[in-house]
């Protein structure tokens, strides 16, 4: 049985929304993480403000990057770890790209991507904009969990 994609349309380019303050989104992150059942440490939350800024795909060393020029002395190692410990609770979708490159996703709604391999980027789609027909029965014992689909695009010129 093959998996045939049927309908995609009403792809729209994401928008970069207001930056809160910074007192409000460092509330918001600690909310979260309770929310997640994830310990509010200082160097948690500095991670998931940089994160949770705004709709946004970042690997752990753009985030370090990030933080890094900011004043930060968060180590490299607390970084990953704390990215694995969202990922682990559900508050960030973690996506692998290009084999071995991850790429943490605050967005945890479903939804889909198309990758530039050009440029790195990852942009999203909406989840309601790709029909499906075909998908397999999954092995026994088992049941359906998501799709989640990574199109693959390249600049063209």
């Amino acid at each position: 049985m093959r998996i045939v994609l049927i309908q995609a349309s009403g792809y729209t380019a994401p928008m970069v929304e207001t930056t809160q303050t910074r007192d409000a989104l460092r509330a918001q992150v600690s909310r979260l993480m309770s929310d997640h059942g994830i310990g509010v440490t200082p160097q948690r939350v500095e991670v998931g403000q940089v994160l949770f800024a705004r709709p946004q795909h970042l690997s752990a060393d753009q985030i370090l990057a990030q933080l890094r020029a900011a004043g930060s002395r968060v180590s490299k190692a607390t970084v990953y770890n704390t990215l694995n410990l969202f990922s682990e609770k559900g508050m960030v979708r973690t996506l692998t790209v290009d084999g071995d490159r991850q790429i943490y996703d605050p967005t945890t709604t479903p939804h889909h991507h198309f990758y530039n391999v050009d440029t790195g980027e990852l942009y999203d789609i909406p989840h309601d904009t790709l029909v499906m027909q075909g998908l397999p029965e999954p092995p026994g014992g088992t049941t359906h969990d998501g799709v989640e689909i990574i199109v693959r695009v390249r600049n063209t010129g």
